[in-house]
């Protein structure tokens, strides 16, 4: 899946798209940390946070259209197995729709700051494995959704997989919008300790916690937290 500002092209590379092979990558000019400072706040008055408070579906939106046209690149005896998954729960549609919400975020406001994205950075693509040390990690697990673009999209993605599967499980209104709240605040207070840090301090970056993961149901959280 390729996803640009403008639009989404659904199955292959943009390399057998546009028929040339991979690019070479070009260097990369390193900023200094007034200059990304500068860039932050010029940012953030070019998409500020209000502005994401508000959606407007595209005309002629059709996010079942997309999922048929994507199904022409997979494996045509698996489709109704997805179907089949899919048809679950809300949560398990949201987990197969990445590209009508990735078709949806093409219209909304960005920053312009641009990564490297998970592409589905939803809840059941964070999980555990094992480092090359031997040390148990937690992380995004899922890249195969993965292609540069905006940082929102990530984020988004993220928090609305905490409310949607909140919802599934369960959890009162209240609790998952305090989820989602505390996710987003993680995150921003996490990147706002990563600016003071060095790109090694970054990429090395460990946290180690003895506590146990608490359990996903609301009666057992209830027990968990009593």
């Amino acid at each position: 899946m390729t996803v640009t500002d403008d639009g989404v092209v659904a199955g292959g590379s943009a390399a057998r798209v546009s028929g040339r092979g991979p690019a070479r990558a070009a260097a990369v000019e390193q900023q200094s940390r007034a200059d990304r400072v500068a860039r932050g706040k010029d940012a953030r008055a070019a998409a500020p946070l209000e502005s994401h408070a508000e959606f407007t579906p595209a005309p002629g939106r059709d996010p079942v259209g997309l999922l048929v046209e994507q199904e022409k690149t997979r494996v045509p005896e698996l489709v109704p197995v997805r179907h089949g998954r899919m048809l679950v729960s809300a949560f398990t549609f949201y987990r197969g729709a990445a590209l009508p919400m990735a078709a949806d975020l093409a219209t909304t406001p960005t920053s312009g700051l641009r990564v490297q994205l998970c592409g589905d950075a939803h809840l059941s693509n964070f999980g555990a494995f094992a480092s090359p040390e031997r040390n148990l990690v937690f992380d995004v697990n899922d890249f195969d959704e993965t292609l540069p673009g905006p940082f929102e999209w990530d984020v988004k993605r993220l928090a609305a997989s905490l409310t949607v599967a909140g919802r599934d499980n369960g959890f009162p209104a209240k609790a998952c919008r305090k989820i989602t709240l505390a996710a987003g605040e993680g995150y921003r207070t996490a990147m706002r300790g990563f600016a003071d840090q060095t790109f090694m301090d970054v990429c090395t970056r460990t946290w180690t916690s003895s506590r146990p993961w608490p359990s996903s149901s609301p009666r057992s959280r209830r027990k968990d937290t009593s």
